[in-house]
């Protein structure tokens, strides 16, 4: 499948999952917990509190070597949303792209997550475990804290 069929699927409307595709056009799906969905307000919500410009985005789809990934927060600059607006997906990865780990997540799979991102231009990757548990990374390797949103609290 491409994304855009994903999109207009009236069969994947109303999934409680997140979907992605593979780069073999097939589906990915993640069940999501209340406790997911309470970590990605908090840092959509501490992300746009901070930056005074740009634009926090939810369940942003990025095209990646991999398929369609679907960060489950993003950020992006004013400069990135003039060039690309509201493109879907993305061909390019916004400046912070987020990932709020669910049980179902390996920790194989949050790395590749966090290469794929890197490799599509994400200044920083965060891997969010739990609201004290984050783990931020840009293309040098693993940070102690954000550049981008150097006093982030959660």
């Amino acid at each position: 499948m491409t994304w855009d069929e994903v999109i207009k699927s009236p069969y994947l409307r109303d999934l409680p999952f997140k979907i992605e595709l593979n780069k073999f056009g097939q589906i990915l799906m993640s069940p999501a917990s209340n406790k997911h969905g309470i970590l990605q307000s908090q840092i959509g919500y501490e992300i746009y509190r901070r930056k005074k410009s740009g634009t926090v985005i939810n369940e942003c789809s990025i095209e990646t070597s991999d398929g369609v990934k679907v960060a489950d927060v993003a950020w992006a600059s004013d400069e990135f949303l003039l060039e690309y607006g509201d493109v879907t997906p993305y061909p390019q990865a916004p400046e912070i792209c987020v990932e709020v780990v669910s049980p179902s997540n390996s920790k194989a799979e949050m790395e590749q997550k966090v290469e794929l991102y890197l490799a599509k231009g994400a200044l920083e990757v965060w891997v969010v475990r739990d609201r004290n548990d984050i783990a931020f990374y840009s293309y040098t390797g693993q940070m102690k804290k954000s550049k981008l949103v150097p006093k982030l609290k959660l």
